[in-house]
């Protein structure tokens, strides 16, 4: 019951560290494509150019590795919970 609690705890704050470190990658990707808006010429305007970069960003690999964030801690938790109780 004690493992259950604890999980449940870290899961809670690591939806915390999640949330915001994807919002903060999403506002440094969007930073960046107004800034190269800004830089460059473009055609299209400013807001269709930083939705299809958004768009793209969703997409990304560095979205999909910040889901690291739930993956690593809880895997290393179980391994040790594990290697405590039956090595």
């Amino acid at each position: 019951m004690a493992l259950v609690r604890l999980l449940f705890i870290a899961f809670v704050v690591l939806s915390v560290i999640y949330l915001s470190l994807s919002l903060y990658s999403r506002a440094r990707a969007k930073d960046r494509l107004e800034a190269e808006w800004d830089a460059g010429g473009f055609d299209i305007p400013r807001d269709n150019y930083v939705r299809a970069g958004l768009t793209d960003y969703d997409g990304s690999l560095r979205r999909k590795l910040i889901l690291g964030v739930y993956v690593v801690p809880m895997s290393l938790v179980c391994i040790i919970v594990y290697l405590v109780n039956f090595a």
